[in-house]
């Protein structure tokens, strides 16, 4: 029984939410990792090489967690190499449809300039989710495999389960309502709503989207330029004047140079992915990702 005092329609909301999560989108991306070879991690997967949530750090040291990350060469005991990052979500009304695509495409986002490998970024939406916020993730270069809100309800429809309610519905109606579905929501309903769902969408749509993934990592370097960069001990100033001075005639102090380097990758779709590092070793580290999804998409197409 539902807690009457909660929200009848938000934990509905969740329940269709994580239903959406484990049911469709685990399974969908499971199909991916299977066709290309890859490691599809999350929190349905069980694995020693992690404790607890899918947390990827960025660029800026954040760590940040993710419902869905696809690695080269990860396994139960060892962290692969991620080529994809993907966010999912199901929502039953129109209402901050762009908040939700601008919070999501910038937490996907940061992990194409931190690793050279993580080439494909997605978000699997379901339900409402406005024409203006798809523009918004698709500006992005973020892929979206949408499933609108009418082939949801009828999936859920057609297995004898009613999801949806007028806005205006009393909340104990709505109560009602989500008490009947909640007992009616067994394992093997679940199971029998994801298949209808796949009928309603057809069997193509899950191909190509297998298609976009895999056409996404196959989109291989096509020149790497790698950079030696040297900077100067600081010349400092305590006023304007004094460094226009400077500027008339400036020498800089090279002796002793502070060496970074640059590592940069322009891939056959047009994108680019630049970082520097500190020592060549980290150079090495950056290159042999790279060398690896190279060799693993090249060894897919043999």
């Amino acid at each position: 029984m539902i807690n009457r005092n909660a929200s009848s329609g938000h934990k509905l909301g969740q329940l269709i939410g994580d239903w959406y999560e484990e049911y469709f989108v685990f399974p969908l991306l499971q199909e991916v990792g299977k066709k290309l070879k890859l490691f599809v991690d999350s929190r349905f997967v069980t694995r020693t090489a992690r404790n607890g949530r899918v947390v990827w750090e960025d660029l800026d040291g954040n760590s940040v967690d993710y419902d869905y990350v696809l690695e080269l060469g990860g396994s139960e005991e060892k962290v692969g190499s991620p080529v994809g990052f993907v966010e999912c979500f199901w929502r039953r009304g129109t209402r901050h449809s762009k908040d939700k695509a601008r919070d999501d495409s910038g937490k996907l986002m940061p992990m194409r300039e931190t690793y050279p490998t993580a080439r494909f970024l997605g978000i699997v939406a379901a339900g409402d989710f406005t024409q203006p916020a798809r523009a918004l993730v698709r500006s992005r270069n973020i892929d979206l495999f949408y499933v609108p809100k009418e082939k949801i309800v009828t999936a859920f429809s057609e297995c004898g389960l009613i999801m949806d309610y007028p806005d205006k519905l009393a909340e104990n109606e709505k109560a009602d309502l989500v008490e009947t579905f909640i007992s009616s929501f067994t394992v093997d309903k679940k199971g029998e709503v994801q298949k209808r769902l796949h009928r309603l969408l057809g069997k193509a749509t899950i191909i190509s989207y297998v298609d976009r993934v895999k056409a996404t990592l196959s989109a291989l370097p096509q020149e790497i330029r790698l950079v030696l960069r040297q900077d100067s001990m600081p010349v400092c100033f305590e006023s304007v004047a004094s460094a226009t001075a400077f500027l008339q005639d400036p020498t800089f102090e090279m002796t002793s140079p502070l060496e970074s380097y640059i590592y940069q990758v322009t891939y056959s779709d047009g994108s680019e992915f630049e970082q520097s590092v500190s020592c060549l070793e980290e150079l090495r580290i950056l290159h042999s990702q790279i060398e690896r999804l190279t060799h693993h998409m090249n060894t897919l197409c043999d």
